[in-house]
């Protein structure tokens, strides 16, 4: 028995790696980024990789809630459903991170894709990223956090959309929750925008079901196994921190699903870098564009906390369970983004 429970955290390393590697390919091999997206859409006048992002999300939701129809997924015990709903907290959380992403030119997905490919700037931001995450979780800001989040949480009874319409019209949750994403799939594919581009497509399913794997995954261990395992998916801001803390002493932190996430996305941009052709290590020459990062990390990794997620967090994983924090910080991410964007590219004040 002690056998199998020391095996637990490191299965769940394993699925968390395992998805990471599709996310890390789908970054360097299908420019999947949110970051790239939101700036394709504002200043190219394409939603090419916007339309791959919500179709992510789709495809995670229709797999998430197909999952709880068959009896694989819990109702309302994911990490989005056990912590506190403040609306406040999201909205502001999802903002920091959103200007913070612009200031820094990625998010921490983003920033683990690229320093996969050798770039080194980028492990400045994963590594500033991961211990401002840290500071806002157990740290020094831990007291505003719980200050910001505890008091203006909502005393609300269901956490997630799906579960508040199926009260109200007496149907099942998972019915519920496929229909809405079915009509989000239909209107979605409507346009032919991402339907000709077949390739960006299949990156967008992959990284669609690199989330459902981490939800199939933690459900199974944690009804399985010996080891207390939360009921989780893909998420690169608090796991940074944890990656950070499991290389320096295993101790501090141990295997987790998180640590195999972080690590699996290091692989596979490594993977997708050198089947490209594209790695090469870079440095940056320029302190103030350092510094602008160093800010942006920082922001990222204090905002995300406070809102339970990141771009692939609460953007994707908390989206696809219909949690209420996810549209809301996932909109305060793009609003954020948008006026850093605007501040960087437009001449809007000035950074430096």
């Amino acid at each position: 028995m002690l056998g199998a429970a020391l095996h637990d955290p490191l299965l769940a390393a394993l699925i968390g790696g395992a998805g990471g590697i599709v996310l890390g390919l789908a970054a360097r091999l299908g420019r999947f980024c949110t970051l790239g997206a939101i700036e394709d859409l504002l200043y190219q006048g394409s939603s090419l990789r916007m339309r791959m992002w919500l179709l992510a999300m789709v495809v995670a939701g229709l797999g998430v809630f197909t999952l709880m129809a068959l009896g694989l997924m819990p109702q309302g015990r994911t990490i989005y459903h056990m912590a506190p709903f403040s609306p406040l907290a999201s909205a502001l959380g999802g903002g920091l991170f959103g200007y913070g992403m612009a200031l820094a030119g990625n998010c921490g997905f983003g920033a683990l894709a690229r320093a996969g490919g050798g770039d080194m700037r980028s492990w400045v931001i994963v590594l500033v990223m991961g211990m401002a995450a840290y500071a806002a979780m157990s740290g020094p800001l831990a007291g505003l956090r719980l200050w910001l989040v505890h008091g203006t949480a909502l005393d609300i009874q269901s956490r997630d959309f799906a579960a508040l319409l199926a009260r109200g019209a007496g149907l099942p949750v998972w019915g519920v929750g496929l229909a809405l994403w079915t009509v989000a799939l239909v209107a979605l594919l409507a346009s032919p925008v991402l339907r000709r581009q077949r390739v960006a497509l299949a990156w967008a399913v992959a990284v669609g079901l690199a989330i459902v794997s981490g939800w199939a995954g933690t459900v199974h261990l944690s009804r399985g196994g010996f080891t207390l395992i939360p009921i989780e998916s893909h998420s690169f801001t608090a796991p940074l921190g944890e990656t950070m803390l499991y290389v320096m002493t295993s101790s501090g932190g141990g295997l987790s699903f998180a640590v195999g996430s972080v690590l699996g996305v290091l692989a596979g941009a490594l993977l997708g870098s050198a089947i490209k052709g594209h790695f090469r290590w870079e440095a940056c020459e320029d302190p103030r564009e350092l510094r602008r990062q160093i800010l942006g990390a920082v922001l990222m990794g204090f905002g995300a906390v406070l809102a339970l997620g990141c771009t692939i967090g609460q953007g994707i994983s908390a989206m696809s369970v219909l949690s209420y924090g996810a549209p809301v910080t996932f909109l305060a991410i793009l609003a954020g983004a948008a006026l850093g964007l605007r501040q960087l590219i437009s001449g809007f004040g000035r950074v430096a």
